[in-house]
Formats: structure tokens, sequence, C-alpha cells
């Protein structure tokens, strides 16, 4: 005989905490499975700035920590367990994880995503020391000093722009021409003019140096002459896109072409629900654009919202019966 829980939440970031809060507030006795990457990719910024409240700053990791003790204050049951599959049957969700299955009535998928890399060396170690991939998240630590941002996309283009206002001089590297949309090109060529962006076109880093534990300075190399050059900077911004953690729920929830996670798919009055009713998502994991701490807050807040709405819906056909909350394994 297993236990179908109320709600259970899949990630540990802070769209995973704020749904398990608010759940818990609501009674509802939450189970919140971390994955191994518990905190997300807000656990990697040693200085936030931005966080409402905490104006004195703080590090990724302790706000995480700090969310956590508050989910547990509101009953979330926190599981270190991670999730590798997903099946749906007779309005029960079935959860696999690595050490053993869950299931529930409804779920909150809060996955996340992760920024692509560069695949070099160093590149892990220095995360976080001199390498970013948020200048919302790390931009002032490099007011006046000179850095470097990889890409051409709309990501890369809004970066570099924010960037600018903060550094010395930005290094702008790119294998390609910009394919970023037409007004933020116009942008960054008159910064370009006025040579506050170095841009190194048809280029790719290959390797990354160290000093002390720090960013030191990048090698680039020219895609086709081969020419080298070294360039000394305090920062490195990879823009280069996201993956959204969404490869489990490929075939059984609607993604888009980028993967991410597609809500409100039957234009429903919930809009954190996916295609499958009883399933919500938060986070960056339905996110592709802003890409902010307090943006996926608060769409677990929401998704929480609407999950306690929904159980409510079907208290009546469900609880209100007397069914019991268990079946028999099959």
């Amino acid at each position: 005989m297993k236990k179908i829980e109320k709600i259970i939440i899949i990630g540990s970031g802070p769209a995973g905490y704020t749904a398990s809060i608010y759940a818990g507030r609501y009674n509802l006795k939450p189970i919140l499975i971390t994955g191994y990457n518990e905190g997300g990719q807000i656990t990697k910024s040693n200085k936030i700035e931005n966080w409402p409240g905490e104006f004195n700053n703080i590090t990724g990791i302790k706000l995480m920590q700090n969310i956590k003790k508050q989910a547990i204050k509101f009953n979330t049951k926190i599981i270190n367990d991670k999730i590798i599959n997903l099946n749906y049957n007779d309005k029960i969700i079935t959860l696999q994880g690595e050490k053993k299955k869950y299931f529930c009535l409804t779920l909150i998928i809060a996955t996340g995503c992760k920024p692509k890399k560069l695949n070099l060396n160093k590149e892990k170690k220095l995360y976080g020391k001199g390498i970013s991939t948020c200048s919302v998240c790390d931009g002032f630590l490099y007011k006046n000093k000179n850095i470097a941002v990889v890409g051409g996309g709309n990501s890369a283009a809004e970066e570099l722009l924010n960037l600018s206002k903060i550094a010395k001089k930005i290094f702008l590297i790119h294998r390609r021409k910009l394919t970023s949309e037409k007004y933020l090109i116009k942008k960054i060529k008159k910064k370009i003019k006025k040579k506050k962006i170095i841009f190194y076109k048809k280029y790719k880093i290959i390797k990354i140096h160290e000093k002390n534990n720090f960013l030191n300075k990048i090698t680039i190399k020219h895609l086709k002459k081969k020419q080298k050059k070294k360039i000394k900077i305090k920062g490195l911004f990879i823009t280069i896109g996201y993956i959204p953690n969404t490869k489990i729920f490929k075939k059984k929830i609607k993604l888009d072409n980028q993967g991410y996670i597609i809500t409100n798919y039957k234009k429903s009055k919930y809009i954190s629900m996916t295609n499958i009713n009883g399933i919500f998502a938060a986070g960056d994991v339905i996110n592709n654009k802003f890409k902010q701490a307090i943006t996926s807050s608060a769409s677990g807040c929401i998704a929480a919202m609407e999950a306690k709405k929904y159980l409510e819906k079907i208290n009546k056909k469900i609880w209100l019966k007397k069914k019991i909350l268990k079946f028999k394994e099959q």
C-alpha cells in the first residue's frame, strides 16, 4: 500500500521552495524533492544585490538556506532524491526517483534550467570566481574593470548592454555576426564605435587562465586565420543560451521547440498548469526570458496557489466520496 500525497514539488531553487512555503501554509503537507543541485543556479552567485529586503547583499547559498528554513517552518518534508521518470494514470501521478517511487494528486515541476557551457578547462572551477552567466546577479562586482562577454544572441546583447554601464571595457567574443534583434545591434554598434566594446568577430575562447584561484585572462583564437590573442580580464560572462531541465518530461508533457514546459496549454483558468490536469510548472523551466530569482519565486507562489484551487475542485469528486487516498501498487 502506498500513500498518495496531496502535492509534490520537484526542484529546490527559488520557485520550488517558494511553492513549498505556500503549499505548507495551506496545510497541504508538501513533499519537496530536491534533485542533486539543491538551491539551483542562484547558489553560485557570491553577491546578490537585488533581492527585496536584503539591502546589505547576500550570497546565493545563504539566501537559499533562509528560504529552505522557511519551507521547513511550514512543514515541508524535504527529500534528497532525483526524479528520473514520470507517469500519469487515473488521476494519480507517479514519480520514479533514483531511491524510491512517489505518488501524488498534484505536482509542481520547478526543475529550472542550466546555462550552456563552453566546456573549457577551469570553467567549472572558476564559476563564481570571475566567471558568471548573469550580469544582473554579478555585474556590479566588475565596476570599472575589463571584462569579456561570449555570445551573440538576444541574451548576450542584453547582458552586454547592461554590463557596458558598469565595466570599464568589454571584449565581445562571438563565432559569427550578431544574431540579436536589430535595435539591440544598433545600440551595440554605437558602443563599438566609442570603443567601449571591442568586438572579436569569428573568434572563440580556447583557454581560461587563473591567478590565485580567480580568473585572470583568456586566450582566443580566430576561426580561419588561426590567429591567437591573450586578453587580460577580471570577469567573463558566458551568454550562449540555456538548457531547460526537462529531459525526463519529453513525450509526457507538452514542451516548446526549445524544451521549455508550456503552461496554460488548454487556455484554462490555471495559468501555471501544463497539458496534464494536476501537473503545474514554475520558474525558469517555463520562462526562457527573464531568468531572475524573484520572478521564479513569484511563479512558484502562483503554482502553489493554483494547485490548492485544483485540489479543492477535485476534493468534491474524490475526498467527499470518501475515497481512501491509498492504492495498491500494481
